[in-house]
């Protein structure tokens, strides 16, 4: 079964955003010849569209004489990305091919041009993190999330900044052939299926800097792969080789968030993991994250995403880990 896939570009357009899910396709086709993803590139003029890095990609069909039945159609974006917002006959190209499309997506600002051609109105979206709250106030029938790495609301989907694309990608294929053809994609590209931290753009990692120091680099590194380990204050102090008052202030002076704060946020990561990957009960995802009872796991979500664990997981776990 042949699988098209076409994918919009525009002068100044994010390279990542194009090279990651077109690699993730033609990865899956390497493994499962049978995946039959075919790539097209398309602008709205044919030849060659300078990405905002200075690299040209080929596009080989201009937009308007792209014709035929899509599988996915997939709108990248880039910094230069509002000034085409003006651009009628991008906007109104992308329109019309997402009418005769099976899916459509796109990858972090790319969500503006599907907004702008109103394929958002009335969907739940996400885009990068930066650029939510502007996405949010331009289209406002869109109900924005910042969250999540990618949502699929229907057979739209759109995903948050730049790498996430190749989060999107795998999804997709996931979606076509399975988490299995999916995870198998993702380990011969050497990236995540699942991210540490979950779907959110905001994990642990991202939230706290790393230490300059080579001790707390280790104690980071510890925490985040031992959440269900004695964690304290005392335990890390003596880990780190320093007495507790002086523990807690230079981890705090170089993370920027307290040893407390830091464990409590890495666990919850954990547990978030948990709630995707695998069909565990909450007593022992609270377990096995550190959390110790599923009403400190309850506490937990409510106060950081001001979610339940429960329905973090109906929204994000995948349908291979409720097999399991």
């Amino acid at each position: 079964m042949q699988r098209r896939v076409v994918i919009v570009i525009f002068d100044g357009f994010q390279m990542f955003d194009l090279a990651g899910p077109a690699d993730v396709f033609s990865t899956a086709n390497l493994i499962v010849p049978e995946a039959g993803y075919r790539l097209e590139v398309t602008a709205v003029r044919a030849g060659a569209i300078p990405a905002q890095n200075g690299i040209a990609t080929l596009a080989e069909t201009p937009l308007a004489e792209v014709a035929g039945p899509i599988d996915t159609l997939l709108v990248v974006g880039g910094l230069s990305m509002p000034e085409h917002l003006r651009d009628r006959e991008l906007v109104a190209g992308i329109t019309r091919l997402a009418a005769g499309a099976r899916r459509v997506a796109s990858v972090c600002n790319g969500s503006f041009l599907l907004a702008e051609a109103g394929l958002l109105d009335g969907r739940r979206a996400t885009t990068h993190w930066l650029v939510a709250g502007e996405l949010a106030d331009r289209y406002p029938d869109v109900e924005v999330d910042a969250d999540p790495i990618y949502i699929r609301d229907g057979n739209v989907w759109t995903s948050a900044g730049v790498s996430s694309g190749v989060d999107l990608a795998l999804a997709l294929v996931a979606d076509d052939h399975g988490h299995t053809i999916a995870r198998n994609v993702a380990r011969g590209l050497v990236v995540y299926l699942h991210r540490p931290g979950g779907q959110s753009q905001f994990s642990a990692p991202m939230r706290a800097a790393v230490p300059r120091a080579e001790p707390l680099r280790e104690i980071q590194a510890f925490i985040d792969a031992n959440p269900a380990e004695d964690l304290s204050v005392p335990a890390l102090a003596r880990r780190a080789g320093m007495s507790e008052r002086h523990f807690s202030r230079v981890f705090t002076e170089q993370t920027g968030v307290s040893p407390g704060r830091y464990v409590e946020r890495s666990r919850a990561d954990a547990a978030r993991r948990l709630l995707e990957t695998t069909a565990h009960p909450l007593d022992r995802v609270a377990r096995e994250s550190g959390l110790g009872v599923p009403e400190t796991l309850y506490r937990v979500f409510r106060r950081h995403w001001r979610v339940s664990p429960g329905d973090y997981r109906r929204r994000f776990r995948s349908k291979e880990s409720s097999r399991s």
